[in-house]
């Protein structure tokens, strides 16, 4: 028995198992795509202190094999060790990951009538066959359904033995007609709801018959290593041998990653449908489909509404013939990520005009009410995600999140996910930092530092920085990179209300989805010129609404049916030509507005 010590300061004890499996035991899943079969070379961590066993080197280059790296799948303790854990391969239930549940329950709280899953188990006593009676197996199945049903070849190969092997009491489950798989008496029905951000992986396993999220992952999505945008790397794709297959690859062994966690977290689950959500060019991607066209000017995709394909077709780690649906998209920008925003919101029933946003890598915005949507979408770059910050991270542990500055005493408090130590900044923590600092005077207007107004201004590397503890600053880089995001997002909703002749006071109610919409703190960001200056009681918070709108859809039918209709309902108003938007983008690059009445 060997001392296994973190990187976080963990300690735990090895019993003849490898690096994963202790990990996995202790409540830590690294990205283990393959299953911890030593094929994908996506559990990579470095020993520090210590002596291995290594079986296989897989996906390791020399240089890195010298450094230290090992896979934890194939690498076995034969001393107390230290290791370290990249943070990309930690995927945990993390705040930022979750719908918030009660958008779910009170959906069919209200309305029960819509709960009706899109798989429905059955459990059927078949009579056996006689000399008299001799119908084929499969007829004999239908027949006791009670309607016509298609069935997979592979699962007309098993059908006869596992008739008589049961003594002819079958369990299984439908989508619609179609016979999906069998089940053991005891296995549960589940299914898995997942949303591709452009900077984040998350994903929902779901509890069919309880019609309950049960279990959250979450991780970042490495197609980051080939861009921070969707046009940096539809450019990936289509400049680089293979790089549509790469990204591909990338973002479906995040996902398989993820799978096998929450298998592993849920035992006895058996997994019969996937819920998949993201922005056109994701989902392009995640189907190896060309996102060519989505780039160049008129914008337009190869399809917004996506056939019922199969779970083999996607490349995921479950049984060949589990179907996935895909949300729709709108446009080449508004994709099912938002279509899912609005069903998970409700905007689409309002009798008042709402707005909402979703802010994220890119900033999408709706507006309209029961009558009518409108919806555009913005650039705003990835950093209130963690990517392109010196010190970004996303909302886990060690995460300042809040931030507040005594000017007289030239003091800071701040907040920690944790309550440890800060070693980064999520993005609720960076839009508090710039409010602050410009509201007590040490950034100008235009977000530029004044050198003398703080000691904690500092130049290092030829730049200032605000450093707040050893590990952790914010830089002028940084300030300028958080103006910019917060300007293509207002400028992104005040060009949409002019367009459709609407003012802010006109709006009822401001939905806010995206990863830290919970924690933001609606004062300081309406401080900085990011959303609309309106009453805070207007504005609700939603989390991540692209993950609620793929439960939602797994759980009802009707609502599923709803989603191809809100794809086709929704007006695209087409920004990136737009005058009116570059006006817009440029007045707001300034703390908070160079229009400074709107933000009395």
């Amino acid at each position: 028995m060997y001392k296994i010590r973190t990187n976080r300061n963990e300690i735990f004890e090895s019993q003849n198992e490898s690096i994963l499996e202790t990990m996995q035991k202790h409540g830590i899943y690294l990205q283990a795509s393959c299953g911890g079969k030593g094929s994908c070379g996506r559990c990579k961590v470095k020993v520090t202190e210590g002596v291995v066993s290594s079986l296989s080197f897989f996906g390791i280059s020399e240089k890195e094999k010298t450094s230290g790296y090992v896979l934890a799948c194939q690498s076995y303790p034969k001393t107390d060790i230290s290791i370290e854990i990249p943070e990309r391969l930690i995927t945990v239930s993390e705040r930022i990951s979750g719908a918030k549940v009660e958008i779910i329950d009170k959906i069919f709280t209200d309305n029960p009538h819509l709960f009706k899953p899109l798989i429905e188990s059955m459990h059927l006593s078949i009579q056996p066959p006689t000399i008299e009676d001799s119908r084929a197996d499969f007829e004999r199945l239908k027949d006791a359904v009670g309607k016509n049903i298609f069935i997979a070849r592979k699962t007309v190969k098993i059908l006869s033995d596992y008739l008589r092997e049961n003594n002819w009491q079958v369990k299984f489950v439908l989508s619609e007609n179609e016979f999906i798989n069998f089940l053991q008496s005891d296995e549960k029905i589940y299914a898995i709801a997942i949303d591709i951000g452009t900077t984040t992986v998350a994903l929902a396993i779901v509890d069919l018959e309880k019609g309950k999220i049960v279990d959250l992952a979450t991780c970042y999505n490495s197609q980051i290593a080939y861009g921070d945008d969707v046009i940096t790397r539809i450019i990936y794709a289509i400049e680089n041998l293979n790089g549509l297959e790469i990204l591909r690859k990338s973002v479906v062994d995040d996902i398989n990653a993820l799978i096998n966690t929450v298998k592993i977290r849920n035992k006895n689950s058996k997994i019969l449908y996937v819920s998949l959500s993201g922005n056109t060019t994701m989902s392009h991607i995640f189907w190896g489909i060309n996102p060519k066209y989505i780039r160049e000017e008129p914008y337009v995709p190869v399809l917004n509404h996506y056939p019922l394909w199969k779970a083999s077709d996607a490349r995921l780690l479950l049984d060949s013939n589990v179907p996935v649906y895909t949300l729709p998209s709108v446009a080449g920008y508004i994709g099912g990520d938002i279509v899912s925003g609005v069903l998970a919101s409700g905007i689409y029933k309002n009798e008042n005009i709402s707005l909402f946003i979703d802010i994220g890598t890119n900033g999408e915005v709706v507006i309209g009410n029961k009558d009518w949507l409108v919806t555009a979408s913005t650039s705003a770059g990835p950093c209130f995600e963690g990517s392109g910050i010196n010190c970004g991270m996303r909302a886990t542990e060690g995460a300042i999140e809040s931030f507040t500055y005594n000017k007289a005493g030239d003091f800071f408090k701040i907040k920690v996910i944790g309550n440890g130590k800060p070693s980064g900044i999520c993005g609720s923590g960076m839009i508090d930092i710039v409010s602050e600092l410009f509201t007590k005077g040490i950034i100008n207007q235009k977000g530029k530092f004044l050198s003398e107004s703080s000691k904690y201004i500092k130049m290092v590397d030829d730049e200032l920085r605000f450093v707040i503890s050893e590990e952790c600053f914010i830089s002028q880089a940084d300030v300028d990179n958080i103006i910019r995001a917060k300007a293509a997002i207002y400028a992104g909703i005040s060009t949409l209300l002019e367009e459709v002749g609407v003012s802010e006071k006109d709006i009822d109610k401001v939905y806010i989805a995206g990863g830290f919409g919970e924690f933001l703190d609606i004062k300081k960001a309406i401080n900085i010129g990011m959303l609309p200056n309106i009453s805070e009681d207007r504005f609700i918070f939603l989390g991540n609404t692209s993950l609620a709108g793929a439960t939602l859809c797994l759980l009802s039918r009707q609502l599923k049916d709803l989603a191809e209709e809100l794809a086709d309902k929704m007006t695209y108003i087409d920004l990136s030509s737009s005058k009116r938007f570059m006006d817009e983008y440029v007045s707001a690059l300034f703390l908070p507005h160079t229009d400074i009445e709107r933000f009395t």
